[in-house]
């Protein structure tokens, strides 16, 4: 992490978990716990935990996130959330394009970039996730990959729209498997999102961005990860349902 160049970030993907109760239960614990964070903290949680995650987490350092935004404003889509029904709930931080949505749900890279322009467009923070499967990276394309998933997600974005825009490197391979990239696997892969950063908008406002990894970081690696220069805290997904857990990655991601 560089904390003079850019924020450290460590974020909670709750993904499919926990009902509103639990929610609440969840962040009282936490709140005592990451108060004293060095780094921002945010949650994302599901769509019917939002009001119980933003009344919790009122008068503390925990900011809340959502795990997905539409990119039309209204309209027949039945099922899906707007940008400014986030903003009218509270909600300050969205994930957009994280591989469960890829695989299951048909996220590509071009409505990734449309989710993410509503995002950012509507005041929110977007967390863009890219990542490569463990067949692209044995073929050599990681970098190529990455890359060209930056610059799709960050198409006509302006670089002032930058301000709002973290990027997690989740590599496919390492999310939900228990598999942990290297600590110097995520440096380059975040090393080549900044790449692309800069070959878009030059190395100054690339060296501006916060790239967090995901996939796997956990209590026992969060040292060693957030230590590298590229890696500038996490999106964290088992590890976040648990206080303690998310405690020491916070803590880690202090230092």
């Amino acid at each position: 992490m560089n904390k003079d160049l850019r924020n450290a970030v460590i974020a909670g993907n709750w993904k499919m978990n926990k009902t509103p109760a639990e929610t609440t239960a969840l962040i009282n614990e936490m709140k005592p716990l990451v108060a004293d964070a060095d780094c921002k903290v945010v949650l994302c949680v599901p769509f019917v935990d939002i009001a119980a995650a933003v009344e919790a987490a009122k008068g503390s350092n925990i900011e809340i996130g959502a795990e997905n935004v539409h990119f039309k404003a209204s309209g027949a889509y039945t099922g899906e959330i707007s940008a400014d029904m986030l903003v009218a709930s509270g909600v300050k931080y969205v994930v957009i394009g994280h591989s469960e949505r890829r695989q299951y749900f048909g996220e590509t890279d071009q409505t990734v970039n449309l989710r993410t322009l509503a995002a950012v467009n509507a005041g929110l923070t977007a967390i863009v996730c890219v990542g490569e499967t463990l067949e692209q990276r044995e073929l050599g394309y990681t970098e190529t990959l990455l890359k060209y998933q930056t610059k799709m997600a960050l198409t006509n974005l302006t670089k002032e729209q930058l301000k709002n825009i973290i990027i997690a490197y989740e590599p496919v391979w390492a999310i939900g498997t228990g598999v942990t990239a290297t600590a110097e696997q995520a440096d380059e892969g975040n090393g080549y999102v900044r790449e692309a950063i800069a070959e878009v908008y030059g190395k100054d406002v690339a060296e501006t961005v916060t790239i967090q990894y995901g996939g796997s970081m956990n209590p026992k690696n969060a040292d060693e990860l957030v230590a590298k220069v590229n890696v500038d805290g996490g999106l964290i997904g088992g590890a976040s349902l648990k206080a303690e857990d998310f405690a020491v990655i916070v803590k880690a991601a202090s230092k």
